[in-house]
């Protein structure tokens, strides 16, 4: 049984795409992910602390802004506002459509 030039050619065609498709997905896992590969070496207690010290409901900011701390890696600086240093603190938003993070 033997091949024509042009089943020939497809197979060879058919193996450098799987060999394609292998290299890409290869070097795409040697990528890290968004959060993959980021030291959390923030404080975010003492951050939030910070931020919150001038609060009228202390204990609720310092909770709103520690999940948003966990989740972003980041506190803007000060005691309010100046949440364009940290966009995904001034993202995250409540059920209602207000903003989370203190």
């Amino acid at each position: 049984m033997a091949f024509s030039k042009k089943t020939c050619r497809l197979a060879i065609f058919v193996v450098f795409l799987l060999l394609l498709f292998f290299i890409s997905a290869r070097i795409a896992q040697s990528f890290p992910t968004e959060n993959e590969g980021v030291e959390t070496t923030m404080n975010c207690e003492y951050e939030c602390k910070r931020r919150c010290s001038k609060a009228k409901r202390i204990g609720f900011c310092q909770r709103a802004c520690g999940t948003c701390c966990e989740r972003c890696h980041c506190v803007p600086p000060g005691t309010h506002g100046n949440t364009e240093t940290c966009p995904c603190y001034a993202q995250m938003k409540t059920h209602d459509g207000r903003l989370k993070c203190p």
